[in-house]
């Protein structure tokens, strides 16, 4: 017997805008309409030609059958979510064609509990937007640094002597920038002890923690050096609770990004960097392995006015030795993506024509503090 299928939610359209079924067509992603029951509702031309189906095949069929996921443990986490879901890497029998890795974007219909648009990319956008399954590209570039790591320390012990003999000077006033080059030179060595040993699965400490003095300290010293030209502006949730994270590892991060930043508006007349933060209900993220579901609630984002990343190196943009700087190394962004995904979180990058403006957003877990 055949199941009578309920309608897609209506949407309201401009007296003279396209229709729902127009705008299905013109999508250029494979998309699905899912009904609470897991029954698609309706699919476009993309889908038809990623699943190797008929139109009339698809609608009506259960979503989980005819998007079959490799790994059983997420598929639970997938279909019986009601919560924003990507899910990147992900191995799918995806209608009638063979074994495919994908990513899908699950979006829940506002006002209309349990529809829900799937969207369906076959190439891979996580190496994209810096989620990858694998670390070795940020390796590469940890092995790379770790050579030099030897002949780095020997200096920073001399900086920071020169820096505890300058302090007494001066009557005092320097006392504060003195303290600075201290912290960020015995930072740094910290940074570099953990270089040695990224060859290892040693993992890096995290423990719930305020973001804000973090985020402020790599501000300030952005301010104090290569971004002293350029106006930072600050636009903090006050609310935002404590996020799981390694202290050292999140000044780094936020340093690399706001460098990146900076050497992006050398040629901007009115150069700015907005630092936000927010929280994000409902942010899952899906990982392979069958690991299961992350929420990833507390967002920061780094955003400049400047011309954005080169579109040759998008797909490469978290890998070492890319870069689209003259004199640049391609290690930042590289080591910002091992940083992260240590403390169990994601980077992506985004650019916004229409408003001139390129974001690096991090998305974190939320700790109890």
């Amino acid at each position: 017997m055949m199941m009578a299928l309920a309608s897609v939610p209506p949407v309201r359209m401009a007296q003279d805008g396209p229709s729902l079924s127009e705008l299905m067509t013109a999508l250029p992603v494979a998309t699905l309409v899912v009904r609470p029951d897991n029954r698609i509702a309706d699919a476009n031309v993309r889908a038809e030609t990623l699943l190797n189906m008929a139109r009339s095949a698809i609608v009506g069929s259960d979503v989980t059958r005819t998007i079959r996921m490799a790994e059983m443990g997420a598929r639970f986490d997938i279909w019986h979510s009601n919560k924003p879901i990507a899910a990147y890497d992900v191995k799918v029998h995806a209608g009638r064609t063979a074994e495919m890795e994908v990513d899908l974007m699950i979006a829940p219909v506002v006002d209309h509990d349990g529809w829900r648009i799937v969207s369906i990319h076959a190439q891979s956008q996580a190496r994209k937007i810096g989620h990858r399954g694998t670390a070795g590209g940020a390796r590469s570039a940890m092995g790379a640094a770790a050579i030099l790591a030897h002949e780095i320390k020997n200096p920073l012990s001399g900086i920071r002597g020169a820096a505890q003999l300058l302090e007494p000077g001066n009557g005092g006033r320097d006392a504060a920038l003195t303290q600075l080059i201290c912290n960020e030179v015995d930072r740094i060595a910290a940074l570099i002890d953990r270089m040695q040993d990224f060859s290892t699965e040693r993992k890096l400490e995290c423990r719930p923690g305020n973001i804000y003095p973090l985020i402020d300290r790599a501000a300030n010293i952005a301010s104090a050096g290569f971004a002293k030209n350029v106006k930072i502006i600050k636009r903090y949730d006050p609310s935002l609770p404590f996020a799981v994270i390694n202290d050292d590892a999140l000044v780094q991060v936020m340093i690399n990004l706001l460098k990146n930043a900076a050497e992006a508006l050398e040629h901007v007349e009115r150069p700015r960097i907005r630092v936000e933060t927010a929280f994000r209900h409902g942010v899952s993220v899906v990982v392979g392995d069958g690991k299961g579901s992350a929420v990833l609630p507390i967002e920061i984002l780094v955003i400049d006015n400047g011309p954005g990343v080169p579109e040759h190196i998008l797909d490469h943009l978290f890998n070492p030795f890319i870069t689209g700087k003259r004199d640049g190394q391609g290690l930042g962004l590289a080591l910002v993506d091992k940083l992260v995904r240590d403390m169990n979180g994601f980077v992506q990058y985004a650019r916004d024509q229409e408003a001139g403006e390129s974001t690096f957003r991090i998305l974190l877990p939320m700790g109890m503090g």
